[in-house]
């Protein structure tokens, strides 16, 4: 074909068009802007528009518009961010026709996020399809209905595509963002939808609905977030995973989204997927204490309970905090914002200042709810359900847009049940699935006894531990069914009764590390189920430190005993026995200078609090038989009297001086 060129007749006539644009452009502003300066600058103005349209014109006439390079990888990157975040969404469906949602793939195991919302009206079982076409079982696993989350299993596969994920810390207003997902519950064909947008704003937060459904430091977009997008994923713009959609603002009857929709973020999901992963209902966490923001933008505490962490650790009524758990906060909405994103039961890194002093401490949270307290709302108060795939209609809704209202969802367990979803699913009260508690407890018991000091189930063993204190002090600790005594330098302690360990940790003695090593050697022997109630808890920071440790919780009489251990070695690294909930616990530290599993420890400390009371170098640490046990002990009651002989002998010396002297 010729190549077509704009001759001179051509040209003459659209740079004609161009200035008749400008001379009307102006002509049209004049009543407007009366000032010569500003009319001056939107005549500049539309003379370069128009003078550009000139331009294009001219170079379409001469061949194919060529995009700019940077315009073609931006759009190239932005397709590549859709193809890598498209495989792990996934479509949700409640079995019967009974509703839908989204939600996200993290693992390759299967384990996905949603919302609770989502996930309650299905029950314990939903079936699920991602965008290759396939459709999978789905089991219910944990749920937070405080925050509006849950964790499902899709079964089925070892090797599923999952979601990368992002910091959702580092996230601004401005960036580029896509909620991809199941609106409507349009994505029949497993293709979900994707919308573009942005981040509208950063650490907002939507007020509970009561004390359920908070939305704290969350994510707002106005990327399209419509019923059904629920429990989906919001994905940065090269497709890492930002967090998990869970409501926007809708008018016109809940139908027409006005450009405002809310993300919990990733970071909040990831504080509590240890949590979700132990199968409970979980619940979220309180200081104990209210705040308020004073007149020179600091945070005071306005009320403490007494019976508090933060109470116990300093934190008084007008004292300013300064940070929680490594975040500063200026306001009462800030420390409400990170607050609501924390586990209950987490211990966490606290500053404040009171009095003119600056306080580094650590405070155990309290729970939001008590269990009985959280599952009555939590049954009283369910969120309505996600909406249901519906013919279209005629009249005022011929759009064939659902709302959540006016569709209800099915009941939970519609329809059979698979063999495969009973197989992994318990049901117990307090849990969602207690099934996934069990399996977490026995990923505990199995690499515990696979530690220093090793044992094998019905063990009956007694330890023998010896060592030295910093200052040279000869330390014999032993722990058996029979008995349980400590001597350091010359101080024997020997627990004859419950009521001996209990006062114990009461005392803040270091005599808490025999209920916490007898406790250690119990549950070896044991074994979870056998030891007491027994329940993975989920993970949690160690004296406010990441990464998030694995914590089992017993019960053992008067004590609740808790182990934690690191998520990758599977080491015990403390043991801590708390005698009444509103005190310091005794916390017994492992000390080591290996990972390696074989290893005998190095080190015992003991703490109460931020205090350390006791420590120790090991030197030898053995596993005995029962005779030998015998012996062993004979030997402690032996080391004992003879202190004790030592103790009365050099009493009875010195008295005699003294009368001596007197005489």
């Amino acid at each position: 074909m010729a190549k077509r060129v704009m001759n001179a007749t051509s040209r003459k006539k659209m740079n004609m068009l161009g200035n008749s644009i400008v001379s009307d452009a102006v002509m049209r502003t004049e009543s407007v802007l009366s000032n010569r300066p500003a009319k001056l600058l939107l005549g500049l103005l539309v003379w370069g528009c128009s003078s550009l349209c000139v331009l294009f014109a001219a170079e379409a006439a001469e061949g194919p518009l060529k995009l700019s390079p940077l315009l073609a990888e931006a759009e190239e990157q932005r397709i590549q961010g859709i193809e890598r975040a498209m495989p792990s969404t996934v479509c949700v469906f409640v079995p019967g026709g009974g509703g839908g949602g989204s939600g996200v793939l993290i693992s390759p195991d299967g384990y996905a996020l949603t919302n609770f919302h989502v996930s309650s009206p299905a029950g314990n079982y939903m079936r699920c399809g991602l965008s290759d076409g396939n459709i999978y079982d789905a089991v219910i696993i944990g749920i937070d209905p405080v925050g509006d989350l849950a964790l499902i299993r899709l079964l089925g596969r070892d090797d599923f595509p999952y979601a990368e994920i992002a910091d959702s810390r580092k996230a601004k207003a401005g960036d580029w963002c896509m909620v991809i997902g199941n609106p409507f519950l349009l994505a029949s064909n497993l293709q979900p939808t994707v919308t573009w947008g942005i981040l509208s704003g950063v650490s907002r937060y939507q007020y509970p609905s009561g004390t359920l459904l908070e939305y704290a430091d969350c994510l707002q977009t106005d990327a399209s977030i419509n019923p059904g997008n629920s429990g989906g994923p919001l994905y940065s713009a090269d497709g890492r995973l930002l967090g998990i959609v869970g409501r926007a603002s809708f008018e016109k009857r809940g139908r027409v989204n006005v450009g405002v929709g809310y993300a919990i973020s990733i970071n909040q999901a990831m504080n509590f997927l240890g949590y979700l992963h132990s199968g409970r209902i979980v619940d979220h966490a309180t200081l104990g204490a209210t705040v308020a923001t004073d007149s020179e933008g600091g945070v005071r505490v306005s009320n403490i309970l007494e019976s508090s962490d933060a109470y116990r650790r300093g934190l008084r009524y007008s004292a300013e905090i300064i940070e929680i758990d490594g975040r500063v906060v200026h306001t009462a909405n800030d420390v409400q914002n990170v607050l609501a994103t924390l586990p209950s039961g987490w211990r966490v890194k606290i500053v404040y200042r009171n009095e003119g002093q600056t306080v580094h401490t650590l405070v155990r949270l309290r729970s939001v709810h008590g269990q009985d307290e959280l599952l009555t709302k939590m049954a009283g108060a369910m969120p309505p359900p996600p909406p249901r795939e519906v013919p279209k209609k005629g009249g005022d809704d011929e759009d064939g847009e659902s709302t959540p209202g006016d569709h209800p969802g099915a009941k939970s367990g519609a329809g059979d049940v698979p063999a495969a979803v009973l197989a992994v699913y318990e049901e117990r009260r307090g849990f969602a699935n207690y099934f996934a508690n069990q399996q977490k407890q026995n990923d505990f018991i199995g690499g515990l006894r696979t530690q220093f000091p090793r044992g094998a189930a019905g063990d009956s063993v007694a330890w023998s531990i010896k060592g030295k204190t910093p200052d040279g002090q000869e330390v014999f600790i032993y722990v058996s069914d029979q008995r349980l005594s400590m001597v350091v330098g010359e101080t024997p302690i020997e627990a004859v009764t419950k009521m001996d360990l209990y006062d114990s940790v009461e005392g803040r003695s270091f005599a808490g590390a025999l209920p916490a090593l007898d406790a250690w050697r119990r549950m070896l022997a044991k074994g979870p189920k056998k030891f007491g109630e027994t329940v993975y808890w989920g993970t949690m920071p160690l004296a406010g430190e990441r990464p998030l440790r694995d914590c089992v919780v017993g019960s053992d009489g008067e004590f609740e005993i808790r182990w934690m251990t690191h998520p990758s070695s599977k080491l015990i690294e403390c043991v801590e026995v708390f005698a009444d909930r509103d005190e310091d616990p005794a916390e017994l530290w492992v000390v080591r200078d290996s990972d390696d599993p074989a290893n005998m420890p190095a080190g015992l400390e003991i703490r109460y609090g931020i205090d350390s009371v006791f420590q120790m170098k090991v030197d030898s640490w053995e596993a005995l038989e029962e005779q030998k046990s015998a012996e062993d002990a004979g030997d402690a009651s032996d080391k004992k009297r003879d202190a004790a002989d030592k103790a009365s002998s050099d009493d009875t010396t010195a008295k005699q001086n003294q009368s001596e002297t007197q005489g």
